[in-house]
């Protein structure tokens, strides 16, 4: 019985996926009530039955323009969620994010390429991807130099990656075109969801999916790694290979959710924290509750980037209010001792 406890956090998450998607579909410019929305859903199935202009308007609405939105924020934010409980575990640092090992500047330097090159269709979330993976790649080799494979070098060696990558960043955007490539590049930056190609997203959503579920079922093997490693290694359990595989899982998550939405910041750091809150440190209830959380933090986060103002304020900007105001309750729980 105490083994299929883990199951509930999940599926309860499951159920709060559900539901913010519902009502994520609702908002925007144009309004659907959540009763008209399931008699939408009802006469696509053919289970009831929609004026045809109503239907035609709604499907429009609904699948045209806000679903692939509410499934790349779901998924974006459970993966930005979920690599961010498994960096805390596998670095035993509360305070570190998916950002660590310059998967982040990486992507961005890869997308900032692509704009400049004039690259269009899947190619700039490609080439966003594989710059984030070499960027952890660079990262990991630099640690691994000294011959040592310690926390605190894949730190260092991650630390130097950003730098590297931020600097090649900074350097594209020197070069950008200031009337038409960089202003993409800057926006990009921001992080938003507005643009989401779809091509883009039935690519990386099964291999998103995929990657979410296997960390997320690897949660017993990281719980192992929050021993020491002479600890884990004399019951057993191959720290190298774990710790090297959460990483690389992690670091392929965070690079494709990147590519979807651009930068966007806190959720990967924030989350993890309030999901410790309400399941506690074990990552076996850890790690999905994270990504269902992260999914209905980015959904939210979403509709208020679009219900703002006439225009739609960036993704990445109200991440950070958010997480910041709510950053500040969980170090209030966490000086009282309730972490």
């Amino acid at each position: 019985m105490p083994r299929a406890t883990p199951l509930y956090p999940a599926a309860f998450s499951l159920l709060a996926v559900i539901v913010a998607s519902l009502v994520a579909l609702t908002i925007g410019r144009y309004p659907v009530p959540l009763s008209q929305l399931i008699s939408f859903f009802g006469a696509w199935t053919g289970l009831s039955s929609l004026p045809e202009d109503q239907y035609t308007l709604l499907h429009s609405v609904v699948f045209d323009s806000r679903l692939p939105r509410v499934v790349a924020g779901a998924l974006v934010g459970a993966g930005l969620s979920v690599s961010g409980a498994a960096y805390q575990a596998v670095f035993r640092n509360p305070l570190v994010s998916p950002g660590l090992l310059g998967v982040l500047s990486g992507c961005a330097f890869g997308a900032a390429v692509g704009i400049v090159a004039d690259l269009h269709g899947l190619w700039i979330p490609l080439l966003a991807c594989a710059t984030g993976l070499v960027a952890v790649a660079v990262g990991v080799t630099i640690g691994n130099l000294f011959g040592m494979t310690s926390i605190l070098m894949l730190v260092l060696g991650g630390i130097v990656a950003n730098a590297l990558f931020t600097s090649l960043l900074s350097i594209t955007q020197y070069v950008a075109d200031p009337q038409s490539q960089l202003p993409t590049i800057v926006y990009w930056l921001l992080g938003s969801l507005s643009a989401v190609d779809q091509h883009a997203l039935a690519f990386t959503a099964p291999v998103l999916l995929l990657a979410i579920g296997v960390l997320c079922l690897l949660g017993r093997a990281i719980d192992a790694l929050s021993l020491s490693d002479d600890e884990a290694l004399s019951l057993g359990v191959p720290v190298r290979r774990i710790r090297y595989g959460v990483i690389v899982l992690a670091t392929l998550i965070s690079a494709l959710t990147v590519s979807l939405a651009g930068m966007v910041g806190w959720v990967g750091l924030l989350v993890p924290h309030l999901a410790r809150l309400l399941v506690g440190p074990a990552n076996t209830r850890l790690l999905p509750v994270s990504a269902g959380l992260g999914a209905c933090f980015l959904l939210a986060a979403d509709a208020l980037a679009r219900s703002l103002g006439a225009g739609e304020v960036p993704l990445g900007v109200v991440t950070e209010l958010l997480g910041a105001l709510a950053f500040v309750l969980v170090l209030h729980r966490v000086r009282r001792g309730w972490l």
